[in-house]
């Protein structure tokens, strides 16, 4: 197999994994962590398998047609920057699935922690792979969302919950961001490829648009990785269960943002503007978080302000402009994923078996787990920059480039060198604290659990990490060297500068720095113990401002004062005040350009009026007026009456010889009527109204201007459509390229199906997950009323409960309509296979369905139905999208792009020779999703709560 189709294989492991972590969770618990585990070790595997194209410096690239016209290709990119981070992603992705399959309490549903895990893994693959930028912007935000669902994983804890809705909409905002720099950054290009993209350099530099393209990716990439001041969110993600901060911390999540600044340093880097945003924000974020970090008592809190001046050391390196620099920011993310993720599993472990993370309770744990302690004092020695462990060798690297900066400021060069001597005492001091203040001192009185060494193969991962500190930094030009090179060279090419990774360079300034520092932090932390002993909450000396407090007051602003202001100023309770805001906002949009181009009609002449369709036309406006009227008064006769419009409309489409709308439009008619009659049962009951000649008179002015409004717009739509009919249809139009290309392209005589399942398939396939989202939405809505005795019977018995009709009497029809579901179904099968060459198709063969569907619930209620249909709606929907989306995929297998429609011809004994396009599939899928999406909205609608009958009874009246 070839390795550019190792690439896809690459990226769909992880997700293959969590559906399989799924799926294999209900014959026993470590059945999830074993499909988790094997497939991030295939996936770390696999990404090695590629070192001898990355060794020699090529680039390996999966190009796949998805949108041609509009320059879109679905491209997968390995380069060796890419691929050591892939390396990254994998392989502390897999350590840290067999720590968390020890982690993890037995009540916990651990299938769906390692789902969500290898899906985020996925999306983080898919995040370095992604040759296209409007790619990589989908798999950044799908990021979001998999994080969001980890780190409020423990929904049942309210500080998840709002940690989790805090990093999501932090992120979200700043992938808002990011896209506007992406839309700027194409624009500026011509092109939203990769490739192209990093050798347009010098052109995006020179363009005026060049600061807010930055400025917009800053925002995305500073937001992600949690840099001032945008970094408030990361500590209060800390209440997630440790194996995710583990690897959220260390190789992922706030990894991004520094991934995207490298990626995109060839492009942006090497202006003062760039020195500015990124060098200040890295320098303010390296101050602060290893400031405020020295104070934190929670042992995840102290890591989690680590991390943030750690990925603000990364930052600052960049922003220097400098190569050495960028080789500096590399290595140093290398690093910082070794002894980061191992101290947050030690963390992890101790608070496993102690019970508590807060260092003010514990104490001596060297003589309850000394593995464990040891191995977390080297891995807090390494993020120290203790000499011979690798943190030593990035922090030398970073405290020499401090010494040669060359900023637009001479203050700012000058004190740099100062800076990050500062930065490394406090570095040494929040070291020194975790070290200190756990694991020695007297033994701890009152803690919730005994201390003792976990298990054996829950320290192992911690092991393997801690000996690659330790090899690293005495070997570092033999184990680390020849990665680092491949990194860096994919992303500087021949500017690559020479860099040393020996452990000793001689008496040196940065040395001299680093022993300033290492002493300098073991005074302060020493000049600290008594405040730090009274265990006084925040960091002394700087503002009593907290971000979460920001955060709260800023989205209570946006989502509460101003939009309840906006609301009352453009919205009411009633819907119908809004429905004519929206033939407004549409009266006014449609009558600009007619009033600035004039309206002009063509010179084909009018067809002589049928006296017939003039007939029935008036009674779908009298029907139409009639339901607007009785809306007043009675919603089930405005209901019947709108169905007679209804009917007007579908008659209309059979005299205009259009017999597939015709079909369509009666189907959804039927259904939707049901749907509605179901849907009024939750509507609160009117107030009995006395028609008063007064009270006539009192709507006769809101009546007259609904009526004006209705006919404006009717009449507006009517004379475009007539200005558009009377004029002859010229070549090259999209409807004749429809019309001549529908067999050639589409393989199918129904033009109207072709254009729905395969000129238009990725419209369809955005409707048919809006219809799917929906039908979710109302059902989650709805399911916490619980169906009241009365809605589970039957619907003809409850009809017959309120008539003089006997249940007798409801015998046969009942039987009637239960043996009609056989009919109905191969009714709806014929409608389904001859969709593509007559009236029909998947949409209109699922309504058919859903009718037969409902016929049942009528006939026996919604238990009975449920128990005896074997439609499980959910299932039915996903099985619907993995159709549609599999058939498109399938083109790609045949080299086309995605969704382009395929002929196959064979030949069956008796039938003969038949021909079947591949987007007959497509329509399979929305047959499915609109029988699932139906019968779920059914099930919803159907089931009527005692509360929701108590809270509509309490309102008075009648429907």
């Amino acid at each position: 197999m070839s390795d550019e189709a190792l690439l896809i294989i690459l990226l769909l492991l992880p997700f293959a994994g969590s559906i399989a972590a799924v799926a294999l969770s209900s014959r026993a618990r470590d059945a999830a962590a074993w499909a988790a585990a094997v497939s991030s070790l295939a996936a770390f595997a696999l990404g090695a398998s590629f070192y001898p194209r990355m060794s020699s410096g090529d680039v390996v690239r999966l190009k796949v047609a998805w949108v041609p016209a509009a320059g879109l290709d679905f491209t997968l990119r390995m380069d060796g920057f890419a691929w050591m981070f892939c390396l990254l992603v994998t392989g502390v992705g897999f350590l840290v699935v067999l720590y968390a399959r020890y982690y993890m309490s037995p009540k916990d549903p651990v299938a769906r922690f390692f789902a969500f895990f290898l899906a985020f893994m996925g999306s983080m693959l898919g995040v370095l792979l992604s040759g296209n930028l409007f790619q990589l912007v989908f798999f950044w935000e799908l990021t979001s969302v998999f994080s969001f669902l980890l780190i409020g994983y423990w929904y049942h804890n309210p500080a998840a919950r709002d940690g989790a809705r805090m990093a999501l909409i932090t992120t979200s905002a700043g992938g808002l961001c990011l896209l506007g720099g992406v839309l700027v950054i194409g624009h500026i290009v011509g092109s939203y490829d990769l490739d192209a993209v990093l050798q347009a350099g010098d052109r995006i530099r020179a363009h005026a648009l060049y600061v807010p393209a930055l400025l917009l990716v800053a925002g995305g990439a500073l937001t992600k990785s949690a840099q001032f001041p945008f970094h408030f969110w990361l500590p209060h993600a800390m209440a997630a269960p440790t194996p995710v901060s583990a690897y959220l911390h260390s190789a992922a999540m706030v990894k991004l943002g520094v991934f995207l600044l490298i990626r995109l340093w060839p492009v942006l880097a090497g202006t003062d503007a760039w020195m500015w945003v990124i060098g200040s924000a890295g320098l303010v974020t390296l101050l602060f978080g290893a400031y405020v970090a020295i104070f934190q008592h929670d042992l995840k809190g102290l890591l989690a302000y680590s991390t943030i001046s750690h990925l603000g050391l990364a930052t600052a390196l960049l922003g220097l402009n400098s190569p050495l620099a960028l080789v500096a920011a590399v290595f140093h993310v290398m690093n910082h994923a070794t002894f980061k993720a191992s101290l947050f599993m030690a963390a992890g472990i101790i608070d496993h078996e102690s019970g508590t993370r807060d260092i003010r309770r514990l104490s001596g744990l060297f003589r309850f787990m000394p593995i464990t302690a040891t191995l977390a004092m080297v891995a807090a020695a390494a993020m120290a920059g203790v000499p011979l462990l690798n943190g030593f060798l990035s922090k030398e690297m970073f405290f020499s480039e401090s010494l040669v900066v060359d900023g637009p400021v001479q203050a700012l060069n000058r004190a740099l060198p100062v800076i990050a001597t500062i930065w490394g005492m406090f570095s040494v001091a929040y070291s020194l604290r975790l070290i200190h203040g756990v694991f020695f001192g007297p033994a701890p009185v009152d803690l919730p659990k005994v201390p003792h060494e976990p298990p054996r193969w829950m320290r192992v991962p911690i092991e393997f990490l801690v000996f690659a500190c330790l090899v690293v930094g005495m070997l570092p030009a033999l184990t680390i060297g020849p990665i680092l090179e491949i990194a860096v060279r994919a992303v500087l090419g021949a500017q690559v500068p020479a860099y040393s990774l020996a452990v000793w360079h001689g008496f040196t300034i940065p040395l001299l720095m680093s022993m300033v520092a290492l002493l300098g932090g073991a005074v302060l932390y020493r000049l600290l113990q008594r405040h730090l002993a009274r265990g006084v909450e925040g960091a002394p000396l700087l503002p009593a401002i907290q971000g979460r407090v920001v955060f709260d007051s800023i989205l209570a602003a946006l989502t509460w004062r101003w939009a309840r202001a906006f609301e009352k100023l453009i919205a009411t309770r009633r819907l119908q005040p809004q429905l004519g805001l929206l033939l407004v906002f549409a009266l006014a949009a449609g009558l600009w350009p007619v009033w600035t181009r004039g309206l002009h009609f063509g010179a084909l002449p009018p067809t002589p009026v049928d006296t017939a369709f003039l007939a029935m036309w008036v009674v779908g406006m009298a029907c139409a007026l009639g339901a607007a009227w009785q809306a007043k008064f009675h919603r089930l006769v405005a209901l019947v009456l709108s169905g007679g419009a209804g009917l007007v409309v579908c008659l209309t489409f059979v005299w205009l010889s259009a017999p597939d709308l015709a079909l369509t439009q009666l189907l959804v008619e039927i259904v939707t009527t049901i749907l509605l009659l179901l849907g009024l049962r939750w509507l609160p009951q009117r107030m009995a109204v006395v028609r008063t000649a007064a009270s006539t008179l009192s709507v006769l002015p809101r009546r007259a201007r609904d009526l004006a409004l209705a006919i404006a717009t009717g009449s507006g739509l009517g004379l475009i459509a007539y200005a558009v009919m009377t004029r002859p249809l010229p070549d090259g139009t999209v409807s004749r390229y429809f019309l001549e290309k529908a067999w050639d392209l589409g393989g199918g005589l129904n033009v109207v199906n072709v254009i729905i399942v395969d000129f238009r398939g990725f419209d369809t396939l955005g409707e048919i997950a809006v219809l799917c989202v929906v039908a979710i939405t109302v059902y989650s809505l709805l399911r916490r009323f619980r169906p009241a005795p009365e809605s589970t019977a039957p619907l003809a018995q409850r009809i017959g409960q309120t008539t003089t009709t006997k249940r007798e009497d409801l015998a046969i029809p009942a039987f009637i309509m239960r043996w009609m579901f056989p009919a109905i179904s191969v009714l709806a099968f014929y409608l389904l296979l001859r969709g593509h060459n007559l009236p029909g198709g998947g949409f209109a063969a699922g309504i058919t369905m859903t009718a037969g569907i409902i016929l049942q619930y009528m006939a026996g209620g919604t238990r009975w139905a449920e128990a005896r249909l074997p439609i499980r709606p959910l299932s039915w929907m996903m099985t619907g999208l993995l159709l549609a989306v599999g058939s498109g995929v399938g083109s790609w297998v045949a080299g086309y792009p995605f969704l382009t429609s395929h002929l196959f011809h064979f030949s069956l004994p008796l039938l003969g020779e038949l021909h079947l396009p591949s987007a007959f599939f497509f329509d399979v899928g929305v047959f499915f999703l609109v029988v699932g999406a139906s019968a779920m909205l059914l099930t919803a609608l159907g089931h009527q709560s005692t509360r929701a009958h108590r809270t509509a009874g309490n309102s008075g009246g009648r429907a």
